[in-house]
């Protein structure tokens, strides 16, 4: 089968189709005929070498896909070939086939194409995640989302509108802020135009939000703790721009503020498994209609995929940016 493999970390040129082995299943996984690849900034890191598939994933980047089912295991129940498929992975998705555990696996509702689906398992479920089983977000709260044009922020928008969440977004253009509120967010911030936490404190009348969610790091650290309300909850998922931050540990305690560090990769196949049970449980209904659509900035060849990474690198996107197999 064809596949997108790094020759050698590094630039996005170090990425190309080739030829490479089919992946077997076990009786617990199902093989996925991949007719789209989403795209995620995970990827990026991969291929520069910072960020290794878990021990036993495949080596080929790409942590989500759509398409049908062209082989299912003795033990994967509810599958059948044929069936639409969408689902997480650990890694293998820029590639004609993937293998998967089949409880990281969803069914592709009707309303969805392909690229649709596939730029929705791994932005949705860390969404979910972290949102609703960490931090324990409520209908009526208010959450802060940095990089609100990006997969991830435009998923948290989609989901927590859904559940009856305040968003406020942060994004790097007024027109991104623009259309972060065409999508459903209530308040969007240019932090080009200045630090993100007075707008947040002026947004929320001082009182400030109940859950941030920062794939940024150290940088925003200290607006980040100073966005927060009384029993805040600020959930780490990446470093984008740095590893170190200085944090006020009297804010911590007299504010009674809890700090969550996640990844989703690493997780075990059952604890997966755990996270789609009850992400379906909670908005499978809305999925199946149609609510929570990703909006897809664009489709590409395959073969594209260092055109891909560019533009991801560069933060030019809005919402997801999908890899198609023909």
């Amino acid at each position: 089968m064809k596949a997108v493999i790094v020759e050698k970390s590094g630039d996005e040129n170090a990425l190309k189709i080739s030829e490479v082995p089919e992946p077997s299943i076990k009786p617990d996984e199902i093989l996925i005929r991949v007719r789209a690849a989403g795209v995620n900034r995970a990827d990026i890191l991969q291929r520069q070498g910072f960020y290794p598939p878990p021990p036993g994933a495949s080596e080929i980047i790409g942590l989500e896909v759509a398409g049908e089912v062209a082989a299912a295991g003795a033990a994967a129940s509810g599958w059948k070939v044929g069936d639409r498929a969408m689902a997480l992975l650990p890694g293998g998705g820029y590639a004609e086939k993937a293998a998967v555990h089949y409880g990281s696996a969803m069914k592709i509702p009707a309303a969805l194409s392909f690229e649709e689906a596939a730029g929705m398992p791994e932005v949705l479920l860390t969404v979910f995640l972290n949102f609703f089983m960490l931090a324990g977000i409520k209908r009526g709260e208010t959450a802060l989302i940095h990089g609100g044009g990006s997969g991830i922020g435009t998923a948290s928008i989609l989901l927590l509108k859904e559940a009856g969440v305040r968003v406020i977004v942060t994004a790097g253009a007024d027109e991104k802020c623009e259309q972060c509120r065409k999508l459903g967010a209530d308040v969007a911030i240019n932090y080009k135009r200045g630090p993100f936490a007075p707008a947040v404190k002026t947004a929320t009348e001082g009182r400030g939000v109940d859950v941030i969610l920062d794939s940024i790091g150290g940088a925003y650290l200290p607006g980040n703790i100073e966005s927060l309300a009384q029993g805040g909850r600020l959930v780490l998922i990446g470093l984008m721009n740095g590893t170190r931050g200085e944090l006020d540990l009297t804010a911590v305690l007299r504010r009674h503020l809890k700090i969550f560090g996640s990844t989703l990769r690493v997780r075990s196949g059952a604890e997966k498994a755990q996270i789609v049970a009850a992400f379906l449980e909670q908005f499978g209904a809305a999925l199946e209609a149609g609510r929570l659509r990703p909006p897809i900035y664009k489709v590409l060849p395959a073969a594209d995929a260092p055109t891909a990474h560019r533009m991801m690198q560069a933060s030019e996107h809005f919402g997801k940016i999908i890899l198609k197999f023909d």
